[in-house]
């Protein structure tokens, strides 16, 4: 029998019970049942650390009358797809919650978890599963935010995620999914917070990952003092990076040191496209993911050179930019002021003419308004965790509508929600499906979702 996890404290329950796991919830946590003496079906408890067709004992950590939340305690029969994880703080840092699952598995896993909240929440199957799209396993966060805390009794300061289901900064000293580069300087930055003034005004360091130049945004609730600045370009210049400060919202941040240094920017080279961006906007954590899942969208939504496209929530122009070398115009809406002024800069850096930006609050649009837009051929939606209802329920409504929509989602349940619209109260069907391991090791499914008029 293998001991699994940390803090496996009883949190007042003192037994362990035995149980066999069916199931993976959206969380990663092994779901079971626990039968009483009829055999019955009984009540659901969700397992932190547990895997399908394992079984395990567990401690349960929270117990209400419909479900429980249990710690596996014991692996008695441990699941083929099991391995050891690779970094010495995973169980405790919140930032992972599968490196005990072999990557592949994940994948599978998730893709199952696709179908089911597709199934159980929309009543739909997708006619075709799509190939997931994957890419690195270690390595691959481009952007972060890291939390920052000076606790004496932890011996100084703590930089790096939560702790798993806590507000608490894990004590980290490397990190498996930051490159090398990066991971690298968390004991270093551990340092150089303590040695500052403001070491207790500091609570956050945002990370973004270019090009060309490795960006950290100090978020500082009192200015730095001089010695402080002059602590700042000394490790700026020992390190390689360029430390932006942010004294109040995400619009007040600038750069500190160097000021020269090369602007953030990735690449869409199938594309021709180069994307400048700031630390504080919103840009997908896993670039070579994000090129694969552009060119997989775009293959899908399959724009024609003469065809009118629409982008809702474009952000910077991730999709809008690279729709516009396929097809005759695209039109990008977007909710941030700050993000559309970007997308529209970043047209222009691209020599890009045939696209055009509109400012809305999408969670707001009416039927009416939808229909008001005009006619697209195509359309892409990629919104945040919310997902679109105000947006797909306008093309619901339309008499005439797009011949194509393409979904791309980061919550397989309001994709599920949103497809239901679409399938059963707009006459769409669901053509395809499959999931994006944007964030390997964790449990979060993004995924994509091919919808053409059933008829």
């Amino acid at each position: 029998m293998a001991r699994i996890g940390a803090n496996t404290a009883m949190h007042g329950h003192d037994t362990t019970r035995e149980v066999d796991i069916e199931s993976l919830d959206l969380e990663a946590r092994g779901i079971a049942r626990l039968r009483g003496e009829d055999e019955s079906t009984g009540k659901v408890v969700f397992i932190e650390g547990a895997l399908p067709s394992e079984r395990v004992t567990f401690e349960t950590i929270k117990r209400k009358p419909s479900y429980e939340i249990g710690r596996v305690a014991h692996v008695l029969r441990a699941s083929s797809s099991r391995v050891e994880p690779r970094c010495a703080h995973f169980g405790v840092c919140g930032g992972c919650a599968m490196q005990h699952v072999e990557p592949r598995a994940q994948l599978a896993i998730k893709q199952r978890a696709l179908e089911d909240t597709l199934w159980h929440i929309g009543r739909i199957k997708p006619e075709v599963i799509l190939r997931a799209i994957q890419g690195p396993d270690w390595a691959y966060r481009y952007r972060a935010r890291l939390s920052v805390r000076y606790v004496p009794k932890k011996g100084g300061v703590l930089v790096g995620f939560h702790e798993r289901k806590s507000s608490y900064v894990a004590d980290m000293r490397e990190c498996h999914v930051l490159p090398p580069h990066v991971a690298s300087l968390l004991m270093p930055l551990r340092a150089l917070v303590e040695s500052l003034s403001i070491r207790d005004r500091l609570p956050q360091i945002e990370y973004a990952q270019g090009a060309h130049v490795t960006v950290l945004v100090l978020r500082v609730l009192d200015a730095p003092t001089q010695d402080d600045e002059a602590r700042l370009r000394l490790f700026a210049d020992e390190h390689d990076v360029q430390f932006w400060l942010q004294p109040k919202g995400p619009d007040t941040a600038h750069v500190f040191y160097p000021p020269s240094a090369p602007a953030l920017s990735y690449e869409l080279p199938e594309y021709g496209i180069t994307m400048p961006y700031k630390p504080t906007d919103f840009t997908q954590v896993n670039h070579h993911i994000n090129r694969v899942l552009v060119s997989k969208a775009i293959g899908l939504l399959d724009p024609k050179p003469h065809e009118h496209v629409l982008d809702l929530f474009c952000g910077l122009g991730n999709f809008t930019l690279p729709l516009a070398r396929r097809a005759a115009r695209v039109r990008g809406i977007e909710g941030s002021a700050a993000l559309l002024e970007r997308a529209a800069q970043n047209a222009r850096t691209n020599a890009l003419d045939n696209v055009e930006f509109a400012p809305r609050n999408l969670f707001e649009v009416t039927p009416d308004e939808v229909a008001a837009w005009g006619h697209f051929d195509k359309v892409l939606i990629d919104p945040p965790r919310e997902g679109g209802l105000a947006v797909v329920q306008g093309f619901a409504a339309l008499n005439q509508k797009p011949s194509r929509i393409v979904y791309v989602s980061c919550n397989p349940a309001t994709l599920a929600r949103d497809a239901a619209v679409l399938v059963h109260e707009g006459g769409y069907a669901l053509r395809a499906a499959g999931v994006v391991n944007m964030f390997a090791h964790t449990a979060h499914v993004e995924s994509i979702a091919v919808f053409e008029p059933a008829a």
